[in-house]
């Protein structure tokens, strides 16, 4: 299952930014990138961890505030396989890709107004192994690449990381998850509160954890999105209601003898097969591409090209000690060795909301993946006390999406809608995006 940003990066220009990136000691202070002129006006730092026999890279951009107090945050990005340069230049960081100078040979960057890092030091980390830059030294390290493994490794990669940052240690700590990170968030931070419990040292000072368009349970969201269909006015209420009694709410473990289910899911299917799930409103890109004029052959060559290089990706995929190919999301990790053996995180989430830390949980409510409707009901599965109910919140004037908050002790769950936003809501909606964090970070309602 793949849940990849349908957003890419200008592979060919980028691969030769990344390499040089990428040649790096333990730690490096980046101060200028092709592509930006002058300067960085912030403090960009990349390196590797060593954990066991693994090596993960990281990019640290450090707070443009006060960053010897304000928030440090270890940021986990989707896929699973997505570099953390999703997160850095898609999502909440300070640079972008300037989409006029795309057909140049190499694409400008341009500075990002609404960047996390204004009020927040981040952690872009590329993970699980064979990510981005990361890698290891044992070919069996990659076999046992899982949801839990990635997390108890970096539960050890933070500390390591704070015992070379020690200035940073008893900043007010975050791990923070976008979309298939959303799952792996909770169980990173489970690891830190019970690293913390179990005397390691350096001791993390966390106060929390936030995801964005969380995917936390297959079951809840896959049989969400035929509600979600219907709610959005993409199927008839007499094919829903008709679904609803033939296949009794179930609509993804169906037994193959119930004929009527299966049909009506397939009529569902035709409604709604070539929409972009991530968002509903954003033309589906793989059916507008390539040109008509070339459509056959570009297509045959894209199927030639993408099967020759899945194959060598695989093949050459233990190779050890070095990164010899990046791509921004390693198809050989989300489909070929990675473990999925965390089926629901909501225990997790359980766990955490008995703790003292605060926790924000955001959808977009044009985001078919994961949908709003079955991040509400896991939610609501915590059985946790509604301290706020659900009402609109506001950027310049403007409703930017709903939200509520829950209690349980002095300590809350906030959750939050963004109006207009796909998966993940931080691509599309960053003013919002930026006044929900800020607000949240600094403890004060939506």
């Amino acid at each position: 299952m793949a849940f990849a940003s349908s957003i890419q990066f200008c592979s060919l220009q980028w691969l030769l930014i990344l390499l040089c990136l990428g040649n790096t000691f333990s730690q490096s202070i980046v101060k200028t990138l092709p592509g930006f002129s002058g300067l960085l006006p912030f403090k960009l730092e990349t390196g590797y961890v060593n954990v066991e026999r693994s090596e993960f890279f990281y990019y640290f951009v450090e707070s443009q505030g006060n960053p010897l107090t304000d928030p440090l945050i270890l940021l986990q990005i989707g896929g699973p396989g997505c570099t953390g340069l999703t997160g850095l230049f898609n999502q909440i960081g300070p640079l972008a890709f300037d989409s006029s100078t795309y057909q140049a040979a190499l694409p400008s960057l341009k500075l990002v107004p609404n960047s996390w890092t204004q009020i927040a030091s981040i952690i872009f980390i590329d993970a699980p192994i064979g990510t981005g830059f990361s890698y290891s030294t044992c070919a069996e390290d990659y076999i046992v690449s899982s949801d839990t493994n990635t997390a108890s490794m970096l539960g050890k990669f933070i500390r390591k990381w704070l015992e070379g940052h020690l200035r940073f240690k008893a900043n007010p700590f975050f791990v923070g998850g976008d979309s298939y990170g959303g799952l792996l968030a909770p169980i990173i931070t489970r690891e830190i509160v019970e690293g913390n419990k179990a005397g390691l040292e350096p001791f993390i000072n966390l106060e929390g954890y936030y995801v964005g368009s969380p995917h936390t349970d297959t079951n809840l969201e896959e049989n969400s999105k035929i509600p979600y269909a219907y709610g959005m006015g993409l199927i008839s209420s007499r094919l829903f209601e008709r679904a609803k009694r033939s296949c009794k709410g179930e609509y993804l473990n169906v037994e193959p003898t119930n004929l009527k289910c299966l049909e009506d899911l397939a009529k569902i299917s035709e409604c709604t097969g070539n929409l972009n799930i991530h968002h509903i409103l954003r033309p589906n890109c793989s059916l507008s591409l390539p040109m008509p004029n070339k459509d056959k052959q570009a297509r045959r060559s894209i199927e030639e090209t993408n099967s020759r290089y899945n194959r060598h990706r695989y093949l050459n995929f233990w190779c050890k000690g070095t990164v010899t190919e990046w791509t921004r999301c390693n198809d050989s990790v989300t489909y070929g060795s990675y473990i999925y053996d965390v089926e629901s995180a909501i225990g997790y989430h359980k766990y955490l909301t008995d703790t003292r830390i605060k926790v924000l949980i955001y959808t977009g409510d044009h985001d078919m993946r994961v949908t709003h409707i079955s991040t509400e009901e896991w939610i609501k599965s915590l059985n946790l006390t509604i301290d706020d109910d659900w009402r609109a919140w506001y950027i310049n004037g403007q409703i930017a999406g709903y939200t509520e908050t829950y209690k349980k002790s002095k300590y809350s769950l906030t959750y939050a809608t963004v109006k207009g936003a796909g998966h993940s809501p931080t691509e599309y909606k960053k003013a919002e995006c930026y006044g929900m964090f800020e607000r949240w970070i600094n403890n004060y309602p939506l």
